[in-house]
Order: structure tokens, then C-alpha cells, then sequence
């Protein structure tokens, strides 16, 4: 899978011209960025799904190691409720000083605008892009019993069956949710959909049989998957994944249009410093440049992103993307 799969070829070409040019405001000039008085206490990441799953994973690896590099602990606090987006809004409207961020991806991020017609933050105008943190490559899962054997026969199974399915998500506006829509956009079927309060409790729905499928991010999927306890057809990606090797992609299953990936990235308030938003820059970048960190991280699946793809205008130009492509997704004018 590429970082850049939803952005035009245009769009790559000046996000990799602009990301070479700024990557020496946080790479090359450490010495200026330890001069920056920051942060002066506690910095508080704001997750907004629940302890354990696949965005509070990646948060929790990743800020471990930033708080040895910027010298005060990072505090991680779940906060849960319409899809991420409640806390955006909390952090959108935080003091714009660096030490109140959000982990945000493509639902807060990028679906929510079309999902949340009154949403209280506009992803692409009130925050202050720091870094791409990583992207997750989604899978199509579905409880051990279900009947289909490959994703032809899931299609033409879900097709017929669909008003006696269900399927799990992880709240209206979550990854999981937008991913299982573009799915059920692109197959056109309307199963009924179940929400829980992550990914986690999602899953475990599907490992005990009580909802017959779900899309999920494979941090969360491969545990799960390697015990036997649920079964994937594909991954929403463009290549296959050495974690799960044996797993197609969807365009090799025949459903080209099945692309998501679910990224994250780090986000302060509007309005936040550059020095700031370039010292937290520097320390996601040498957080990510851990062996221990992108071992950890890619064991689970994850894909970590190259220097030059971690620049805030990176980021930026992603949301930007994002919310034009889910946009079109919930109007059903999916490619």
C-alpha cells in the first residue's frame, strides 16, 4: 500500500517537493528546536476511541518514545463518542500551545465532514497538522462460520442475504464504519449495522458469532486471525501484507474500488506555534527512526512512513484528500 494512493499524481509531485524543502526545520536543525521552551509540563494526546484499539496502539508506541526525546511525560487520555469526533472538537478549540494534541485519522479527520453535517471543527481549518504517524491497511473480516469461501462468493452471499445480516462497526463516523461503507457502496447492499465502542468489542462480537462481518484495521485483526477465530477475504490495500501473506488484496479478489487506508496522524490546535509544531515534528520523526518502535510497529501490520512523508504539509494535503474522497463516498458516487 502507498501513503499516497488517494492523492493525484499532481498532488504527490508537490507534496514530495514541498516535504524535501521543509524536512530541515525538524530534521537537520536540532540544535535550534532544543532552544524552543517546550513543553513546559505534561503534554495530553487525546485518542478518540478506546484504550487498547488500533489508533490508542499506535498512540501509545509512538508517544512513549517522544516523551524521552522532549523531556516531559505525554499523558494519553481516551476520550469516546460520535466517532472521534467529540474529542476533535475538544482538542479544536484547546489552547493553541502544544501540549493538548489529538491522534487523528480518517474518520475525525477526513469522513467525518460528510458524515456530521453539523460537525463543531472543520479538520482541513482548525488544526494544525504535525506529523503522519502511520497508515493501516484495512482487512474484510467476518465470523468463522460464515458461509462465503472467497470474496466473489461473500458478494453474492451479502447480496442476497442482506436484510438478515449485520454488520459491526465501531461508531457512526469511526474507520471501521467508513471502511464497511465504501464496501457496502461498492457491493450495493444495506446490511444493518451494529455499533460498539471500538474495534475491540467490535471484534470480539465477530469471534463470538454475534454479527456476521466488519472492516478492521489490522493491528486490531491479526491476533484474532492467527488463532482461528475469524476469517479475512481481503485487504483494502494495493499490495499484500507480510503479515498476512496469504490474504488478497481486493483488487486481485476482483473489487478494485475496495482501497482504504487508515492512517493517523498528530494534530494540534489551530493557531499552534511553528517552533512547536516543528519540535513535535522532530520528535515523531526520531520516535518513528526507533528500531524498537517500527518493529513493534510493523509487526502488527502497520506501515511506517518515510522521512519526507512525515512533514506537516504532507499531512495536510492528506486531510484535504480525505474529505473530498469521503465526501463522494457517502453521496454514493463511489469509483
Amino acid at each position: 500500500m502507498n501513503l499516497f494512493d488517494g492523492v493525484s499524481a499532481a498532488g504527490r509531485a508537490a507534496i514530495a517537493l514541498m516535504a524535501l524543502w521543509l524536512l530541515p526545520a525538524s530534521a537537520a536543525e536540532p540544535d535550534r528546536l532544543d532552544q524552543i521552551d517546550f513543553p513546559v509540563r505534561t503534554v495530553t494526546v487525546v485518542v478518540p476511541f478506546a484504550k487498547g484499539g488500533p489508533t490508542d496502539t499506535v498512540a501509545r508506541l509512538i508517544t512513549a518514545e517522544m516523551a524521552k526525546t522532549l523531556g516531559q511525560p505525554i499523558e494519553i487520555e481516551n476520550m469516546l463518542g460520535a466517532g472521534g469526533t467529540l474529542a476533535a472538537t475538544r482538542v479544536a478549540h484547546a489552547a493553541p500551545d502544544g501540549h493538548t494534541l489529538i491522534v487523528g485519522h480518517l474518520g475525525t479527520h477526513g469522513a467525518a465532514v460528510a458524515l456530521f453535517p453539523k460537525l463543531a471543527y472543520r479538520p482541513d481549518k482548525d488544526f494544525t497538522p504535525v506529523a503522519l504517524l502511520t497508515e493501516m491497511p484495512v482487512l474484510l473480516l467476518a465470523r468463522k462460520q460464515f458461509p462465503p469461501k472467497d470474496l466473489s462468493e461473500f458478494a453474492s452471499y451479502v447480496k442476497s442475504h442482506t436484510d438478515n445480516l449485520n454488520v459491526a462497526h465501531a461508531g457512526f463516523g469511526s474507520v471501521s464504519y467508513a471502511s464497511c461503507l465504501l464496501l457496502n457502496r461498492l457491493l450495493k447492499v444495506d446490511p444493518t449495522g451494529v455499533p460498539f465502542s471500538g474495534t475491540g468489542p467490535a471484534l470480539q462480537a465477530l469471534v463470538e458469532g454475534q454479527v456476521d462481518y466488519m472492516c478492521d484495521q489490522i493491528v486490531n485483526a491479526v491476533p484474532a486471525l492467527r488463532e482461528g477465530k475469524v476469517k479475512a477475504y481481503v485487504i483494502a490495500a494495493s499490495e499484500r501484507d507480510p503479515v498476512v501473506p496469504d490474504v488478497p488484496t481486493a483488487r486481485e479478489a476482483g473489487l478494485p474500488g475496495f482501497q482504504v487506508g487508515a492512517w493517523t496522524g498528530l494534530f494540534a490546535p489551530r493557531g499552534t506555534p511553528e517552533p512547536i509544531v516543528a519540535k513535535l515534528n522532530a520528535a515523531v520523526s526520531r520516535a518513528l527512526d526507533q528500531s524498537d518502535v517500527r518493529t513493534r510497529l510493523t509487526d502488527l501490520g502497520a506501515l511506517v512512513p518515510r522521512p519526507e512523508q512525515r512533514a506537516p504539509v504532507v499531512l495536510a494535503q492528506l486531510v484535504q484528500e480525505e474529505i473530498s474522497r469521503w465526501e463522494d463516498v457517502v453521496k454514493g458516487t463511489t469509483p
